[in-house]
């Protein structure tokens, strides 16, 4: 393996202009949502030598700075243009929304002990009291050091992508009301819904508006799942009406700075599709799975007017062999490489359940001539 690399050269303005398909990329780029602290531990301390600092386990600023470098690297030594902080390592810069959350036993190889699911039942917002005496984040109040640790400490040609908490249709769903107690509610109390859709997005736009500026910034990478295996979660009229005029915001702002606007959006989003490319104007899509749409297919139907991110489905790159794998890999590449406006990496992300030898393996055949 090539991994990890030793002389990295990583360029974030040919990136972002490959995003934007206006340049074709000289190499193959490598982009994720998230890689779970676990995986950056391992590959850390086993792969470059780096002594790992756990920065949840104090408050300290010097650790969590010690563990942001650890991150920095492994993304640089790694061969990213640009990189995605994990949600943890965020720490007080972010918008953090309180919720309700079920819990079990984590049982992959790179534990953490504990897993979390979100409740689809009752959440804490299901009435205008609640709404009322939501303790709401604010973005005014938010300590940006982390940002600002980013832009002053990356290596020269490194950007990083900025993101302080899911989605509009997201928070409604998985952090304050539950899906379930949100599906009755847009029937019940439609202006409560709304209500909450348009605080959650004035405090994203108020986030997003605190960074700009700072250098190395590449752009917005906002997750905001709305789909599952066969259609959206809510209608897409729901979704049209309440929630893709924030992702229009979000995406005008970028632009006016001249900031890229990716969108993560898991599920079968293809009800609204042409909106997100036509009217929203996202540069970029991501998240993908097999079982709905394979890459090398959204490719060949969006791809000549939007980018198209990721790909490797997460469950092929959790259980295939080395050498399946790399086949597989291999396909995506010689499908969606020509004519730009792609980038490799996982479907979705890069959980701690996924073998770090498989995960290694995508990158490395990403090296590879193409």
């Amino acid at each position: 393996m090539k991994i990890p690399l030793t002389k990295p050269e990583p360029d974030i303005e040919h990136f972002k202009n490959v995003i934007l398909r206006k340049e074709k990329p000289k190499r193959v780029n490598f982009i994720e949502l998230h890689i779970d602290q676990e995986i950056i531990k391992h590959v850390s301390e086993s792969l470059l030598n780096r002594e790992w600092v756990e920065p949840s386990s104090s408050k300290d600023r010097k650790a969590q700075e010690s563990c942001l470098r650890n991150v920095i690297e492994f993304h640089y030594r790694l061969g990213y243009d640009a990189l995605r902080l994990p949600s943890a390592l965020r720490f007080s810069s972010a918008l953090s929304f309180t919720t309700k959350v079920r819990e079990g036993e984590d049982t992959a190889a790179l534990t953490r002990n504990e897993r979390r699911w979100v409740e689809e039942g009752k959440g804490i917002i299901s009435s205008w009291e609640d709404f009322e005496n939501y303790p709401w984040p604010s973005p005014e109040k938010m300590d940006l050091w982390v940002f600002e640790f980013l832009s002053e400490n990356l290596p020269e040609g490194m950007g990083f992508w900025a993101s302080f908490c899911p989605g509009v249709f997201e928070i409604a769903m998985n952090e304050l009301m539950g899906l379930e107690t949100l599906s009755y509610l847009l029937y019940d109390n439609a202006e409560l819904v709304e209500a909450v859709f348009n605080k959650s997005g004035d405090l994203i736009l108020g986030a997003y508006k605190r960074v700009v500026g700072l250098d190395n910034l590449a752009g917005f990478f906002q997750g905001d799942d709305m789909g599952f295996k066969t259609s959206t979660l809510v209608s897409s009229d729901v979704l049209k009406k309440y929630v893709l005029p924030w992702h229009k915001k979000f995406a005008e702002f970028a632009h006016e700075h001249g900031l890229v606007y990716i969108l993560h959006s898991c599920g079968n989003v293809d009800s609204i599709m042409e909106d997100l490319i036509e009217d929203v104007k996202i540069d970029a899509k991501h998240s993908f799975e097999d079982a709905i749409m394979p890459v090398t297919e959204f490719k060949k139907k969006y791809g000549d007017r939007i980018a198209v991110l990721g790909g490797v489905d997460l469950d092929k790159l959790c259980r295939l062999e080395e050498k399946e794998l790399r086949g597989y890999v291999r396909n995506i590449l010689d499908e969606c490489m020509p004519g730009g406006g792609y980038a490799l990496g996982s479907g979705n992300s890069v959980a701690n359940y996924t073998p770090v030898n498989n995960f290694l393996a995508m990158l490395d055949e990403g090296l590879r001539d193409w």
